[in-house]
């Protein structure tokens, strides 16, 4: 699921450049045909197609690997668990990766996790995820950001 291209110590190489993800990305058209492959996969018509995002379980933006197949899945574009949030968590995170004020693991961790507990109780101003079981959803948790591994 891992970019092996993004290590803590190549971040500012690669996820906080600005326009990486577009560079490592593959062409729309091969990624439309794996969304379109895994709705029929799970019976989803493709009338309803539109209503879903092809997700990476690790985004692109996080060091998630651009294109094995372990990590794409599909979601929701809306609601709590859908991909429009999904996609506002890992901008908060990679934005506390490239200030330093969380690792590129913790970050991977978070997004691999439960991380509708990010969206929810992540603080634009703030990179404390310490706070968050991202791993039980609790978000007055007891865990330290890292209970689930990437």
């Amino acid at each position: 699921m891992l970019d092996e291209r993004v290590t803590q110590e190549s971040v500012s190489d690669t996820i906080c450049r600005p326009g990486y993800a577009d560079t490592v990305a593959p062409p729309f058209d091969e990624l439309m045909a794996h969304k379109a492959r895994m709705l029929a996969e799970r019976g989803i018509d493709a009338d309803s197609g539109p209503t879903f995002a092809l997700d990476r379980r690790v985004p692109i933006v996080l060091g998630g690997s651009p294109n094995a197949l372990s990590n794409l899945d599909v979601l929701p574009w809306a609601g709590q668990q859908g991909e429009r949030r999904k996609a506002r968590a890992a901008v908060m995170l990679k934005r506390c990766v490239c200030e330093g004020k969380l690792s590129l693991a913790e970050a991977q961790a978070a997004i691999v996790g439960n991380w509708s507990v990010v969206y929810s109780g992540f603080s634009q101003t703030s990179c404390d995820v310490s706070r968050l079981d991202v791993a039980t959803g609790d978000s007055n948790g007891r865990g330290d950001g890292r209970d689930s591994a990437p």
